[in-house]
């Protein structure tokens, strides 16, 4: 944040309270961030929150449901993005996380 000014420290300062605990957990709100993320087709948020459900431990299941909302909402053009974000789990689930799953090619 070398070139944030005070707006941009503000919005992030938002953002960074809002996925806290509180009366719901910072787990189910990440799960909602990767939602919001699938349905608006953005590849950079969904890995930023699919790295932040798998810090809260998200479990496989828990995943599926999620991304299924995600489908059900955003409709068959979100399928690419859920192919990454399956890719990017399974990475994360190998590699752990000292590394960008998005690094990594399987053939």
């Amino acid at each position: 944040m070398k070139y944030a000014g005070v707006n941009t420290k503000r919005f992030y300062n938002i953002d960074w309270q809002t996925y806290r605990d509180g009366a719901l957990s910072a787990k189910t709100k990440e799960m909602l961030g990767l939602v919001s993320s699938l349905v608006l087709r953005c590849d950079d948020c969904v890995m930023y929150h699919l790295v932040r459900c798998f810090e809260e431990g998200v479990t496989d299941a828990e995943l599926e449901e999620t991304l299924s909302v995600g489908l059900i909402v955003g409709g068959s053009i979100t399928i690419p993005h859920l192919r990454r974000a399956w890719q990017a789990w399974d990475e994360m689930k190998t590699i752990g996380f000292d590394e960008k799953p998005e690094a990594h090619s399987h053939d």
